[in-house]
């Protein structure tokens, strides 16, 4: 049983869906240097997250080029949780947290697993997905879960899997790596940055439900 994000939310009656599926984190994406349809600015951001209720997470996905803009886009947008991509540093991401007094979670690729070692103390939760070049999320590719489980058993910090997971796939995706969350994006849409209640709706029962594999 896995706690569930529904990401790359663009539109106010997603937002609502997400909310009465039961989604734990909804998220939204801005100011990252990759184009992708779910990208808002950060004043749309911010209205998109405005009516977030207590007890779900409102997340800012960005890609900042500097801390300092990260801190500015956490005054602007007003999230509960900050979800950086790209290259940061301990000390930067020492200096966010401390300068918003928001969560961070840091999105590592899934075959860093040093990289993700060296980093987990400086973050609230890490993200492992299956990332561009850029560093940037949002690909639609599924990766190894088994060993995803073997990093999350190695860490204290929180775990949330991510890359390619849908309705059908995140119960076994749970099972194997027993992450503490699940993030989707595109395995919930009926086009770029439009979701499907139907299929996020089931995303997150399922997140939910216990499988039991042969």
């Amino acid at each position: 049983m896995a706690r569930a994000k529904i990401c790359g939310l663009t539109r106010d009656a997603d937002v609502r869906a997400a909310i009465e599926a039961g989604a734990d984190a909804v998220g939204v994406v801005s100011e990252v240097p990759v184009e992708t349809p779910r990208e808002v600015d950060p004043a749309a951001a911010a209205d998109l997250l405005a009516d977030v209720p207590p007890f779900v997470t409102g997340t800012l996905v960005t890609m900042p080029d500097s801390p300092e803009r990260a801190v500015e886009l956490a005054g602007l947008v007003g999230p509960d949780a900050l979800q950086l991509h790209g290259e940061w540093t301990p000390e930067e991401v020492a200096y966010v947290r401390a300068e918003t007094g928001t969560k961070v979670l840091l999105t590592v690729d899934a075959d860093e697993h040093e990289r993700a070692e060296r980093l987990a103390e400086a973050a609230d939760a890490l993200v492992v997905d299956s990332t561009t070049e850029e560093g940037a999320g949002g690909t639609g590719r599924t990766h190894d879960w088994e060993a995803t489980g073997d990093l999350a058993a190695r860490l204290t910090t929180p775990v949330v899997l991510a890359g390619g997971l849908t309705p059908d796939n995140v119960a076994e995706a749970v099972e194997v790596a027993d992450p503490f969350a699940v993030d989707v994006a595109s395995g919930v849409e009926l086009e770029g940055g439009r979701k499907d209640h139907n299929a996020l709706a089931r995303f997150v029962r399922n997140a939910g439900r216990e499988v039991t594999l042969a």
